[in-house]
């Protein structure tokens, strides 16, 4: 089997989750994030496109209703035993089969939650599910219960993650010599994620972000490819990605001559990084690491240019994105504690005059300062 934990480490989340479903008063949960179904079972799909359930009861027991497509995904790369199908065909309704399945599994009146906050649970599917639902029993919207528990990371996932916190090291590496005068950004791309390939990672959960010239200041990817001038910025926002964790790194690269807004703008991000690093500590919440961003943002003159939230947790995530909760913004009273892997990055966008800086790594929490994951330094990237 596929399966990229010890058996004891999906025993001890299953164990985790069973005693967080006791405190709710809990008879069985619903889950329909992919995110959850992987750190619960290892499950590995991206089937989760289409209608797709893992029940959890009370005392552990697991059901998978599921496509045929992905019941030999499910066998292979999950610790789950119980697979059930429904089946493709005009006019199928899946709620239909999920609720045959609650009630075989006599949860007929009982108290189940839902993870409702996912993109494994359109709104279509979400509206087909409370019909088939609302008679059934109590329904609680419990989308928050496992992102509470993963946000905290077992020895095995640190390791997962300073793995591929190394990968990205490597991807900046392989795309330093490519970024120059006529560089293209098309194999600027291909280098990094080749590398990431080659080190025996993954595909990221969402693209990787490049912009150059005027697209420097986009925080998305897009589609279109341009080469570099002489005089040119550079903005990159990839992960390194191994057994679907990531950690992710951002740089602006200043080609030729460094302008005085760049490195104005550079200084404000190094900065405001620097304290951002200081707040990551158990005491602090992560609201004060924004804050912490935003006092260094509005000392240098740049809170009309920098954003409204300045990072997030990561962990083993899914298309369409690899930004896991909770995020640094204003007032989230979430407290910083020791084992998260957190992305803090420093973006300021000057459109004006349409001057890009970012600077951006992932840290792990510890029970003193936030330790970098990154071997690269936080100097500004002149080429």
């Amino acid at each position: 089997m596929a399966l990229h934990f010890e058996r004891t480490e999906f025993d001890a989340r299953r164990d985790r989750l069973v005693i967080e479903m006791a405190d709710r008063k809990l008879d069985a949960m619903l889950l329909f994030a992919q995110e959850s179904m992987y750190w619960l079972t290892g499950y590995d799909t991206f089937g989760f496109c289409f209608f797709q359930c893992l029940v959890v009861k009370a005392d552990g027991t697991m059901v998978l209703l599921t496509r045929s497509a992905d019941l030999r995904q499910a066998r292979h790369t999950s610790t789950i035993e119980d697979v059930r199908l429904w089946t493709d065909r005009a006019g199928a309704n899946p709620a239909v089969d999920l609720r045959n399945l609650l009630n075989d599994l006599d949860l007929l009146g009982c108290q189940i939650g839902v993870e409702y906050d996912t993109h494994g649970l359109t709104a279509f599917n979400g509206r087909r599910l409370d019909e088939q639902l609302q008679t059934f029993g109590k329904i609680l919207d419990s989308s928050n219960v496992i992102p509470r528990l993963r946000l905290f990371k077992s020895p095995a996932e640190i390791v997962k993650t300073t793995r591929a916190a190394a990968l990205a090291d490597d991807a900046l590496d392989a795309a330093l010599p490519l970024i120059k005068q006529g560089g293209d950004e098309g194999k600027i791309l291909a280098a990094m994620q080749g590398a990431i390939f080659e080190g025996g990672g993954d595909y990221p959960a969402n693209e990787f972000i490049i912009g150059s010239g005027p697209d420097a200041l986009l925080c998305r990817y897009k589609a279109g490819r341009r080469k570099l001038n002489k005089n040119d910025q550079l903005t990159l926002e990839w992960a390194g990605v191994f057994h679907h964790y990531h950690a992710a790194m951002m740089r602006t690269v200043v080609l030729g001559k460094v302008s005085k807004r760049h490195q104005e703008l550079f200084e404000a991000a190094r900065d405001a990084l620097v304290a951002v690093e200081t707040a990551m500590v158990p005491g602090k919440t992560f609201g004060d690491v924004f804050d912490a961003h935003a006092r260094v943002m509005e000392a240098h003159g740049l809170t009309r240019h920098r954003l409204n939230a300045c990072g997030y947790s990561l962990g083993a995530r899914f298309t369409p994105s690899w930004m896991d909760m909770p995020m640094f913004f204003a007032g989230n009273p979430e407290p910083i504690a020791p084992d998260m892997t957190l992305f803090a990055h420093m973006i300021i966008m000057d459109s004006e005059t349409e001057t890009a800086m970012t600077l951006g790594r992932t840290y792990l929490t510890t029970e003193g300062e936030a330790k970098p994951l990154s071997r690269h330094d936080l100097d500004l990237i002149v080429r």
